[in-house]
């Protein structure tokens, strides 16, 4: 494991594990065009909202992450400061992490390279280090994908309102000049291990030592959980935990043999249900690729949904900041999440905020109301504690400290934070999304509900019997729904009528 349980990369990283000395030789430059090659470079289909995500060999070259790299650099003025560029298991990840350190070093960055890091390995470097930072993911994708996901210093997201379109636009100029201006003095280039720091700091944020004995099966889906699972719940560094670790898919292989590493897709939670139910374990959790995304398994082999998961946490961080002084603890939460989780934050005493779907906004609100904690219905689970940052693993370890500190099965504590019936994410394809909303409204003109836009259409009954939401999707010809309701009849009489009216 690059020096941890002995697993060796696919591809080596320069420098791995050595001391932070010298600078490797980095030979990638933009290559001159000929005329026959000669093209303008417009990197508009690989930058998205939050990050870059494109095809290998395509929308994402070691050429254009070169020019990303010093653009990234110039763009948040990070001359003679340090950047830090990990990535994933990925097979493009250490080509592409060496050519965005030398692009970030020709315009005076001193680079530290991170080697294999999750996602939250990067967030918790660019907040206990303070420094900016990239990793080369694409998180779930399928095998012929990478991006890059940045952030700038104390993990400070990095959205196309907050840097990421002037980046963009800075690449795309030293590529189309086929020149990036070196600095008066090249950054240098060392390595930086920063797997056992993280481990050690989520294990102070939540105390494991006393639980009671757990069996826990955990779907890397060959990801880089593969990588912090042993260190963080295992003994791979640190004291072992009252826990038996039986691992699925640890072997970190970008090309994902066994399933796409997407737990948010039912299909991919299978081998997870079919493992904890065999092994008789106490829960499942499943990783996606990058490891910021945790998903939970009961010991019937039933996934907990995500809404179920924030109010666990939810509860647990409030308590933890009113024993601390703090009168009212913030709780952010998405308006696709259930209804249970307001409910629950208002009944522990805490104050709930409800926001737009996608991580930049929640880190915005969860830095300006000063929340302890925020939770996503894709199982995003933001903490103050972890920089405001995402961390699956965090997530992970309150849910075995609610398991273990009480002596029933997961199914009947699950149960106390899913008191409504909800649909799941529906997509319908469809050219005219605006027009099928009118004609929901329309429908339900005359029903007691009330509208509101914050993210697309949110309708909720005045009784509270159910509400639901249908969201566009910006990039892809998708009308999302969502429904909750009080009882299964009431939510799908709701889900069909719905989709009657928007598929028509």
């Amino acid at each position: 494991m690059s020096g941890h349980n002995g697993w060796e990369p696919p591809v080596t990283w320069p420098g791995a594990h050595s001391p932070s000395t010298g600078t490797p030789a980095l030979p990638r430059k933009i290559r001159p065009v000929t005329s026959e090659q000669t093209k303008t470079f417009d990197l508009s289909a690989s930058f998205k909202a939050y990050d870059v995500r494109g095809i290998v060999g395509d929308s994402i070259t070691a050429e254009i992450v070169e020019a990303v790299g010093a653009a990234f650099v110039d763009v948040l003025e990070l001359e003679g400061q340090t950047v830090l560029v990990g990535g994933d298991m990925r097979p493009s990840s250490p080509e592409f992490a060496k050519a965005f350190a030398d692009g970030a070093a020709t315009r005076g960055a001193n680079v530290q390279l991170l080697d294999l890091i999750s996602t939250d390995e990067l967030y918790y470097a660019c907040g206990s280090l303070n420094a900016a930072g990239a990793t080369f993911t694409a998180s779930h994708n399928p095998a012929e994908y990478n991006g890059i996901k940045m952030s700038k210093a104390g993990a400070q997201p990095i959205s196309s309102e907050s840097g990421l379109k002037e980046i963009q636009a800075l690449a795309e100029e030293y590529l189309n000049t086929r020149h990036i201006p070196a600095a008066a003095t090249r950054g240098q280039i060392g390595v930086h291990d920063v797997l056992k720091g993280y481990s050690e700091y989520l294990r102070g944020l939540v105390d494991l030592s006393g639980s009671r004995p757990l069996k826990v099966v955990v779907d890397a889906g060959n990801g880089m959980a593969g990588l912090t699972t042993p260190a963080v719940l295992g003994d791979a560094l640190l004291p072992k935990l009252p826990f038996d670790i039986i691992p699925l898919y640890f072997e970190l292989d970008g090309s994902f043999p066994n399933h796409p590493a997407n737990p948010l897709e039912p299909e991919n939670l299978r081998d997870l249900q079919a493992a904890v139910v065999k092994h008789g374990a106490d829960i499942g959790l499943a990783f996606d690729g990058d490891a910021d995304r945790c998903f939970v398994i009961d010991e019937k082999g039933e996934p907990v949904s995500p809404s179920a998961i924030t109010g666990m946490v939810a509860r647990r961080e409030i308590a933890r900041a009113q024993a601390q002084g703090e009168a009212t603890p913030t709780i952010i939460h998405n308006l696709l999440t259930s209804r249970a989780v307001p409910e629950l934050v208002e009944h522990d005493g805490g104050r709930a905020v409800r926001t737009r779907v996608g991580h930049s906004f929640i880190k915005a609100v969860m830095a300006e109301e000063g929340a302890v904690f925020g939770g996503e219905h894709s199982a995003h689970f933001y903490f103050r504690d972890f920089w405001n940052a995402d961390t699956g693993m965090l997530a992970a370890m309150h849910v075995l400290a609610a398991l273990g500190e009480q002596d029933g099965p997961l199914s009947e504590l699950g149960r106390e934070y899913e008191p409504y019936v909800s649909s799941g994410e529906i997509n319908s394809e469809i050219e005219d999304k605006a027009g099928a909303v009118d004609r929901v409204k329309a429908d339900f003109a005359a029903e007691d509900i009330i509208v509101d836009t914050m993210d697309g259409s949110t309708f909720t009954a005045n009784d509270g019997s159910y509400w639901f939401n249908l969201r566009p999707s910006n990039t892809e010809p998708f009308l999302r729904l969502n429904v909750e309701a009080t009882d299964r009849q009431l939510m799908e009489r709701v889900r069909d009528r719905v989709l009657a009216n928007v598929r028509r």
